[in-house]
């Protein structure tokens, strides 16, 4: 048995090529939109559709297995990296989506001042900025 299958019967999902074909495009890391998704899902699987990859990365989200974020303005995208609260840096010029590991020390924006009754158990952090290329591209036109 693979990996990808003990990982999927672990959180109580069927086996099926569409998911471990998921699995496996998610588990080369990044942060990916379903088009891109789909696309590496299409050079490991004879066919599938677009909707059948929206839902198993549906099903990998909510059995914590994979993560949706959806930067203002961008469109959503996936990774396998899950479960363990850790934020993104943003680049403003060209998209680009790094991970950024839990805030530590001193974070006061991540105990609201007020949750109106809610029980906060996570707070989603989204840094924006430029990368390093674009710094460097942005500096050769000054």
């Amino acid at each position: 048995m693979s990996g990808g299958e003990e990982l999927l019967r672990s959180r109580g999902l069927r086996v099926t090529r569409p998911r471990l074909a998921v699995l496996d495009v998610l588990s080369g890391g990044g942060h990916l939109e379903v088009e891109e998704i789909t696309r590496q899902v299409r050079e490991r699987l004879d066919s599938v559709s677009t909707q059948a990859v929206y839902d198993v990365l549906g099903a990998l989200s909510r059995a914590g297995l994979s993560r949706r974020i959806e930067p203002a303005g961008s469109p959503a995208r996936y990774e396998a990296r899950a479960g363990d609260n850790h934020h993104h840096v943003v680049c403003r010029g060209c998209g680009e989506i790094a991970d950024v590991d839990c805030a530590v020390g001193a974070a006061p924006c991540l105990d609201p001042s007020s949750a109106d009754g809610f029980e906060v158990d996570e707070a989603e952090v989204t840094f924006w900025g430029l990368c390093p290329g674009c710094q460097a591209r942005r500096s050769a036109d000054e």
